[in-house]
């Protein structure tokens, strides 16, 4: 598969815990050749690269896809943050759904999705 270099995704909920599904979302990003950066509330690292804190709200720059693994209640504290960094695009992965967040990312021009990661990557619909 091609890499698809504009499509940087930021996993908001990143863990280095290998049975969660935001770890298998970043094994499925980095076979795929997409580039990802973790950022959670936990400390870590994914694959080599250090979990940003949430809490310091980095800037970052480029961001084309969030992929949320943060239940809706999660969301709320961050969800200026999230709009901040102009995605193109949001995935709230199942257990994700957030109704409210949804309508106003869409009111930003931002396509929302609710789907699974893990399913969109391999079945070539990222």
């Amino acid at each position: 598969m091609e890499a698809e270099t504009n499509k940087t995704t930021l996993i908001a909920g990143a863990t280095s815990d290998t049975t969660r599904y935001a770890y298998t979302a970043a094994v499925f990003l980095e076979r795929s050749q997409i580039p990802f950066i973790p950022i959670s509330i936990k400390k870590g690292n994914v694959l080599g690269r250090e979990i940003l804190p949430l809490g310091d709200k980095p800037a970052l720059a480029g961001i084309h896809t969030i992929t949320l693994y943060l239940n809706a209640r999660n969301q709320q504290e961050w969800e200026d943050y999230f709009l901040s960094l102009e995605p193109q695009r949001i995935i709230f992965n199942p257990g994700a759904e957030n109704p409210s967040f949804k309508e106003r990312a869409q009111k930003l021009g931002i396509e929302c999705v609710n789907g699974c990661t893990l399913v969109m990557v391999s079945s070539g619909q990222y």
